[in-house]
C-alpha cells in the first residue's frame, strides 16, 4: 500500500501549541527553522536543540490563530513542553498540549478526497491550503497531512473513507522513509544533531536566522564540514521493523557504527533511515543489532546534500 492511494490517522504524534503576542519572538530564539519564512500558506520542518546541539525534538510547525502549532512524536511532548516553559516565563507566550484539539490524517494520492472537503491539493513541500478550519500541508510528492479540529473529525473521516481506502501508520511511515525525512523519537531524544538526520536538506534548518539554542554547534558542523555521521536509507531482510535507537554494527570496525532513526515494513522486508558513520557505509558491511545480525543494504535517498544550497536558507 506504500505507493497506492490511502489515508490513515497520524496517531503517533501530538501537538504542542505556543500562543500569545510573543510566541513568534520566543520560538525564533529556540528553534532551528526561521519563523520569518512561515505564513498561512507555508509550514516547515524544524527542531529544538539543547545547548550542545543535540535535538530534543523535531517537528512540523505552522502558524495557527494567535501562535504556532508543532506536531512531534507524542512521547517527546511532555518533556519538551516542560523544558520550553522554563524559557518562556518572561515572554507573553503560553505553551499547552493541544493534542486533543486536533485530529490529523496522512493522505497519499488523496486529491479527490481533498477536493470533496473543499481543499485544493498543496504541491511543494510545506505548502499549506486552508478551508473552514481544515489545514492541508504538502509533506512530500503525493503526500499530504490533513489537520482537522476535533469537532469536525468524525465528518471528515467519513468523507475520507468514501474517497480512499484506510491504510496503516506503517504504510505512511514507509512513505516518510522513502522521502528521506528523519524524525526524533523517544529513544533518540538528545542523540542527534540536526545534520545527522539531514534536516538541513529538507529545509528544517536556517543558517541565516541568527542565534537560537544550540546554533553555534549546528553552524560549526555546517561551515567547517566536520560531520562524520549522517542519515542513510537502507533495507533489511526481516519481518519486524527495528525500534528507533536500535544499534547498527560493522564487523569491519568491530563495533556499533550507528542507530536506527525510523523503520517500517515494506513490500519485502523492512526499510529504514539510520544515522551511520560515513566510513562504515563505504565498507558496505552493516548488520542490525550485533556483529552477526541481519545484513543491511544501502538504498538511495531522493535528494542530495548540497552545503552551498543549504546555507542560503
Amino acid at each position: 500500500m506504500a505507493d497506492s492511494a490511502f489515508f490513515c490517522p497520524l496517531s503517533h504524534e501530538g501537538i504542542l501549541a505556543v500562543r500569545g503576542s510573543d510566541a513568534g519572538k520566543f520560538l525564533q530564539g529556540q528553534l532551528t527553522c526561521n519563523l520569518d519564512y512561515l505564513n498561512l500558506q507555508h509550514a516547515s520542518l524544524g527542531a529544538r536543540c539543547m545547548v550542545k546541539g543535540r535535538m530534543q525534538s523535531s517537528f512540523r510547525i505552522l502558524p495557527e490563530g494567535n501562535g504556532y502549532l508543532l506536531a512531534m512524536a507524542s512521547e517527546l511532548l511532555e518533556a519538551q513542553l516542560a523544558d520550553l516553559k522554563k524559557y518562556a516565563v518572561f515572554s507573553k507566550a503560553t505553551l499547552t498540549d493541544e493534542s486533543t484539539a486536533w485530529v490529523r490524517f496522512g493522505l497519499q494520492q488523496g486529491d479527490a478526497a481533498l477536493q470533496a472537503l473543499g481543499l485544493e491539493t498543496p504541491q511543494a513541500a510545506g505548502a499549506t491550503v486552508r478551508h473552514e478550519g481544515l489545514l492541508a500541508i504538502a509533506v512530500s510528492p503525493a503526500r499530504v497531512e490533513l489537520w482537522v479540529p476535533a469537532e469536525q473529525a468524525a465528518n471528515v473521516r467519513e468523507t475520507l473513507a468514501a474517497a480512499l481506502p484506510e491504510g496503516t501508520l506503517d504504510a505512511w511511515l514507509l512513505g516518510q522513509i522513502r522521502a528521506g525525512i528523519g524524525q526524533v523519537m523517544g529513544p533518540t531524544r538528545e542523540l542527534f544533531i540536526p545534520q545527522m538526520i539531514n534536516l538541513q536538506a529538507v529545509d528544517g534548518v536556517s543558517f541565516k536566522k541568527g542565534c537560537y539554542t544550540g546554533q553555534e554547534i549546528v553552524a560549526r558542523m555546517q561551515y567547517l564540514g566536520k560531520l562524520k555521521r549522517r542519515q542513510y536509507r537502507l533495507s533489511l531482510p526481516v519481518d519486524e521493523a527495528p525500534a528507533p535507537g536500535a544499534e547498527i554494527f560493522s564487523p569491519t570496525h568491530g563495533s556499533s557504527v550507528g542507530e536506527v532513526v525510523i523503520a517500517a515494513p515494506a513490500e519485502q522486508g523492512v526499510e529504514l533511515l539510520a544515522v551511520l558513520s560515513a566510513d562504515s557505509v563505504e565498507d558496505d558491511n552493516l548488520h542490525l543489532g550485533s556483529l552477526e545480525g541481519p545484513r543491511l543494504t544501502l538504498l538511495d535517498l531522493p535528494y542530495e546534500l548540497d552545503r552551498d544550497r543549504e546555507i542560503q536558507r
